[in-house]
């Protein structure tokens, strides 16, 4: 992983000078104990290739005035470890100006906040469709995490968005999926500019969660059942999509204006579904006091069928799906009362 290969970088970055320091020490306390002869402990050979390696300039503690080999082996270690402190202030300087240990620490605290993740969406792709996305989902107030390998992508995207969570990388190796929290997550944005990458996406992420719902971008026709053969929960075409809407804002200019609106608006109201829970006792809408200002009930969903602006008498049941107007607050609520 791209996180071990830095940290490793660092590792090896100060394993040499922290190594030769150790190494000096112990040449130089095992010269000075046998320059000291038998009175002399390890401690105070310690001590002694200490402050010469150091350059304090306490007083010798060895008594070298009669040991001429004593003063050039005193030379010779403070040489030693004058030029092997340099060269480790020089790494670690360089590490600290390429910015390597701060970009692995981030990188950790970042994983950390991806770890307690769950039931959040990754989005594989954060170009021009990916960036969108993304701010749907930051407007809804739902957690996701961004995966791109192009890192100008994402830091133009974090201009924006700088808390945001994010992975440098290829959204379709397992390694960076499993760090996105795929075995938590809720549902899974193929939506690079290829579509064959999309598709290498979509296959790792029902293989690594079969539970998760991914919803595929597709450009070429031919690319369509092959995605969905992987196993994508939708597929969504640009160009058809993009027809749709010029068609629509030609013949319903209200509708299209009203659903533009809708997505602008600073109160991040959305049109939203809201799954009726396993474990709910079913019962009458009418008796759930269901009635608040932040969301309106559209419609339900059950099974295939649907049923519009369902009356008080309506009977709810687990497995039901809600249809309603509301604001991130509002869809909050409307989960909690559903699993009280």
């Amino acid at each position: 992983m791209k996180q071990d290969q830095l940290l490793l970088h660092v590792y090896r970055r100060l394993l040499y000078p922290g190594a030769g320091f150790v190494l000096i020490l112990l040449i130089g306390t095992i010269g000075y104990r046998a320059i000291g002869g038998a009175q002399t402990s390890i401690v105070d050979a310690l001590y002694m290739t200490f402050i010469t390696v150091a350059t304090i300039g306490y007083s010798e503690i060895i008594d070298l005035s009669h040991s001429p080999g004593g003063r050039i082996f005193t030379m010779a270690i403070a040489t030693a470890g004058i030029l092997n402190f340099t060269f480790m202030m020089s790494a670690t300087t360089a590490l600290i100006v390429e910015g390597d240990i701060n970009e692995a620490l981030r990188r950790r605290r970042m994983q950390a906040r991806i770890d307690k993740l769950v039931n959040h969406f990754i989005v594989c792709g954060i170009g021009r469709v990916g960036s969108n996305v993304a701010h749907e989902l930051s407007v809804t107030e739902r957690p996701y995490v961004i995966i791109d390998v192009a890192q100008h992508k994402i830091d133009e995207y974090r201009e924006r968005y700088p808390d945001v969570m994010y992975l440098h990388g290829d959204g379709s190796e397992d390694d960076l999926l499993r760090r996105a929290g795929i075995e938590r997550a809720a549902g899974v944005f193929a939506i690079t500019g290829e579509d064959s990458k999309n598709l290498v996406v979509t296959l790792s992420a029902k293989q690594l969660n079969p539970r998760v719902r991914v919803v595929a971008r597709c450009h070429e026709v031919n690319y369509i059942e092959k995605i969905r053969k992987v196993g994508a929960d939708a597929i969504v075409s640009p160009d058809f999509t993009g027809g749709m809407r010029i068609a629509s804002s030609m013949v319903r200019p209200n509708v299209v204006s009203f659903l533009d609106e809708m997505l602008r608006a600073d109160k991040s109201l959305r049109v939203e579904e809201v799954l009726v829970p396993q474990g709910f006792a079913g019962r009458p809408i009418g008796r759930l006091g269901l009635g608040s200002v932040d969301y309106v009930l559209m419609a339900v969903r059950s099974g295939d069928e649907w049923v519009f602006s369902p009356q008080h008498d309506f009977e709810l049941r687990a497995g039901h799906t809600l249809i309603v107007m509301t604001t991130p607050k509002g869809r909050q609520a409307l989960e909690t009362a559903l699993a009280g």
